[in-house]
């Protein structure tokens, strides 16, 4: 048979009630993801040099997070080279359409359309480039 315990925990957050932690609502925590996968799209955007496709999506991750999203001063001078731009489309296609996906969970029909006009955009430039 098991000893019972004859000792108090060690551990000071046994017997305190969870309610007392700061927890963030379903809500929040879709806010917080799509705001992520935004700027992420935003970065990957700005990296292609697709100016108006950022103000749009740059306005999105402002309204969610409250602020104007962190960005890079100035991108590189370059274009990148075919290959990384396939590669670049082909992530801000994923990022879309993760964003997508968050978007439709908590009902944003705003980010949602943008999403998949991002989506087919670089669906698109893959398709001139051949890599999809």
């Amino acid at each position: 048979m098991y000893e019972p315990i004859r000792t108090k925990a060690v551990d000071p957050r046994i017997g305190v009630h969870r309610g007392d932690y700061p927890r963030s609502s379903r809500a929040e925590a879709l806010d917080i993801q799509l705001a992520g996968h935004l700027a992420a799209l935003l970065t990957v955007t700005d990296e292609l040099g697709l100016d108006e496709a950022a103000v749009v999506v740059a306005a999105q991750v402002t309204r969610l997070r409250g602020a104007e999203p962190a960005r890079a001063s100035q991108r590189p001078g370059r274009e990148p080279d075919a290959e990384a731009a396939a590669a670049l489309h082909q992530r801000a296609h994923d990022l879309a359409a993760r964003a997508l996906l968050v978007a439709a969970s908590r009902a944003d029909t705003t980010v949602a359309i943008l999403a998949a006009e991002r989506m087919d955009a670089h669906a698109a430039a893959l398709d001139l480039v051949g890599a999809h």
